[in-house]
């Protein structure tokens, strides 16, 4: 078993708040919603046209490069 430290601001939660972010800023900022389903379909409008234009993330290490460079890194500053 191989654990992996994650710290607080490498966590998935943040991907999914600077995604909320986007969303707030391109499709809801400056936007007149009489209701919430005109809301809603401006969320899905959105969503639909970010899934149309969606890569594959193309990683420029391999899991053995950042491995070693984890190996070389001190995660904890504590004395206990």
């Amino acid at each position: 078993m191989q654990l992996h430290f994650t710290p607080t601001d490498g966590s998935w939660l943040n991907l999914v708040e600077v995604f909320f972010a986007i969303i707030e800023r391109q499709a809801l900022r400056r936007g007149d919603f009489a209701s919430v389903e005109e809301l809603m379909a401006a969320i899905g409008r959105f969503c639909d046209g970010w899934n149309q234009r969606c890569q594959p993330f193309a990683w420029t290490k391999d899991a053995d490069q950042i491995l070693t460079t984890l190996k070389r890194q001190n995660t904890s500053a504590t004395n206990h």
